[in-house]
């Protein structure tokens, strides 16, 4: 599961943190194998800005699940430093981090600016060579090696490459790394870059094949009708993105997609053209036929539901259906 740890509307950001840890608490119970964060900054409507301090907190609440970033928007961080906040992470909790690494900064240019002065001509090159410097830092050390990640040297906290586009699909390839696309948001090059990482993957000490998952935006309900209405929730989340009025997340709205213009209706269900929305049944087909045509080996599901109870319902349709 990929958590953008949502504020919803008339709650609070405190209100939206305990949600999340409740919600990495009920994945786990349900056997899900990750819990990952998304980095965002400067919106209203997210609250996962702190991705490590949130990673920890997550892995802190539970036992076994993996958990990490999906992702550390590489751009906003100096590697040192997000080698030795994942290492403390690992060392805290063995086995179980996660760092996905993604090239876009995750906000505006003026935060941006915020975030990292002096880094605002960033180039193609640049993203590249921070990853060979984070998987140095958290590699072995190597004899003459003057900057050493304190913790973070040694425990090789794997690192995944996250991507909407062909780019991090070739890096990936050529590193021979775990490759996440972020179809949940960006579905439209989603075959173009994993059949690029799948024929272009050089085995590596990490993998001796390509590994690929993917992000699935799900929203399940015991009818197809009572998800397409939890779904508005999205809908509304999806057009404050493509229209800049982002939002705290809003209370479901009965027939919303009927009431906006063919334009507005088009661009959401091209931006959610790989969510599968639907009661059990459609659930259960959605997964087995996007499986199908990717190949994927791991599901990333985002689910955005207003009420935090239907949410875990959501996560409990889910699970039955992948069981079956």
């Amino acid at each position: 599961m990929l958590d953008l740890v949502a504020v919803r509307e008339g709650g609070s950001v405190a209100d939206a943190l305990a949600i999340a840890r409740r919600t990495a608490q009920h994945a786990e119970s349900l056997g899900f194998k990750r819990y990952w964060l998304a980095e965002h900054h400067n919106m209203a409507g997210i609250a996962s800005s702190a991705t490590a301090v949130l990673v920890g907190h997550m892995a802190a609440a539970t036992q076994h699940i993996r958990v990490g970033s999906g992702g550390i928007m590489l751009p906003n961080h100096a590697p040192l430093v997000v080698a030795e906040a994942f290492g403390t992470l690992a060392e805290l909790y063995p086995g179980r981090i996660d760092l996905g690494l993604g090239r876009a900064p995750g906000t505006d240019r003026i935060t941006m600016r915020a975030l990292r002065r002096d880094r605002l001509a960033e180039t193609e090159h640049d993203f590249p060579r921070d990853v060979t410097e984070l998987q140095a830092l958290l590699g072995d050390a190597q004899p003459g090696q003057q900057i050493m990640a304190m913790p973070g040297t040694g425990t090789h906290v794997p690192i995944w490459l996250l991507g909407s586009s062909l780019f991090s699909a070739q890096l990936a390839a050529e590193r021979g790394l775990p490759y996440a696309f972020a179809s949940h948001f960006a579905p439209r090059l989603l075959h173009p870059a994993i059949d690029m990482y799948r024929k272009q993957f050089r085995p590596s000490a990490v993998l001796d094949k390509p590994y690929v998952m993917i992000g699935v935006p799900l929203i399940a309900a015991p009818t197809d009708d009572e998800a397409e209405f939890l779904a508005s929730s999205t809908y509304q989340r999806v057009l404050g993105i493509l229209t800049g009025d982002r939002q705290r997340l809003q209370a479901p709205v009965p027939h919303y997609m009927s009431q906006l213009h063919p334009q507005e209706r088009a661009a959401i269900d091209d931006f959610l053209s790989a969510a599968i929305i639907g009661g059990p049944d459609k659930v259960r087909r959605g997964l087995k036929t996007l499986r199908q045509d990717t190949q994927a080996d791991e599901f990333m599901l985002v689910c955005d539901i207003y009420d935090p109870e239907l949410r875990l319902r959501s996560l409990d349709i889910a699970a039955a259906a992948c069981a079956t």
